[in-house]
């Protein structure tokens, strides 16, 4: 269990907190989106990179929301960067502005941590009709990366310095439909399950990392991308239900991990220096992890990246 603090290879554990996992790291000269940045995870990752120096761009879906947290970091640290900008990642269309709005504004992409999600809804469609979790979770984060890619290519040749992809996952990915990703079938409201669909979608984020870590190399282009799994924390994560979320409120303190921890391992993929080079991996508690079969199959994920191509309608 976390709570026992069991260290891994990487000199951390499940009971190491963001700050600890960053600490003496400067990331000043460095410039991240965050995705969900104005809660949970996504709020205590942007004040920790903030607090190294990292230049923070948070992407929300509620701009006063954004707002006033950043102002809240502000007050703790003056120094902080921090930009607000909105984006839905269940609209294409709001990522496909926000993507155009960032490449307008001249700002070079170091990091991009692919943090927002939500977690087992009922059946919903996106503005794009498609399922919700899967819109959401994967392919709103598939279409900002491949859109950013060329951002974070030229800031790499200029400033010679590594990039780095941070896609959250969750040890979800291991309970998805029996299939993996149900190509045929993501809307089929007959078969829907929305823990099942929501493990697919945790799938297809640690695909989607591999797939791009081929890509890169095969480019040659010195950008990493990992995929992670947080941890069992308390967030918002949980809205949809309500008696979970009731339970998990009163006994997760004794059980589950704290925000503070659960930012933990995706500060540490995106700033630590044990983790220049590597890349394709998944991470748990700040240190290398073992996906499962179906993450680890190479065919999967490239049939995945050419779905999710012609979904985001992408040439």
């Amino acid at each position: 269990m976390w709570f026992l603090g069991w260290k891994g290879e990487s000199g951390f554990s499940a009971s190491s907190t963001a700050e600890q996992v960053t600490q003496a790291i400067d990331g000043h000269g460095l410039t991240a989106i965050v995705t969900g940045a104005s809660s949970g995870l996504g709020l205590e990752t942007t004040r920790v990179l903030a607090l190294r120096g990292v230049h923070v761009v948070m992407a929300v879906r509620n701009v006063e929301s954004g707002t006033k947290v950043k102002e809240t970091i502000l007050k703790e640290i003056p120094s902080a960067k921090i930009d607000v900008m909105e984006l839905d990642l269940s609209s294409m269309a709001s990522v496909r502005k926000f993507a155009s709005d960032y490449i307008s504004s001249g700002r070079p992409l170091n990091i991009l941590i692919n943090n927002a999600g939500v977690m087992a809804t009922p059946l919903q469609l996106s503005p794009d009709n498609i399922e919700l979790q899967f819109a959401t979770n994967h392919l709103g984060h598939f279409l900002l990366t491949n859109l950013l890619l060329e951002t974070m290519k030229k800031t790499v040749r200029e400033c010679k310095r590594e990039g780095r992809i941070v896609i959250l996952s969750s040890e979800a990915h291991r309970f998805p439909y029996q299939e993996g990703i149900r190509f045929d079938k993501i809307n089929d409201e007959s078969v829907y399950n929305s823990y099942y669909a929501y493990g697919q979608s945790k799938l297809a984020n640690i695909l989607h990392a591999k797939e791009l870590a081929r890509r890169f190399k095969e480019e040659g282009v010195e950008i990493t991308a990992n995929a992670l799994h947080p941890g069992s924390i308390i967030t918002n994560i949980l809205r949809y239900h309500g008696y979970i979320n009731a339970v998990a409120n009163m006994v997760g303190k004794y059980f589950l991990k704290n925000v503070q921890q659960g930012a933990a391992t995706q500060c540490y993929v995106a700033l630590h220096p044990q983790v220049k080079g590597i890349s394709g991996e998944y991470f748990m508690d700040s240190n290398k992890a073992t996906p499962t079969a179906l993450a680890n199959d190479s065919e999967l994920a490239k049939k995945l990246w050419e779905f999710s191509v012609s979904l985001t309608n992408q040439k």
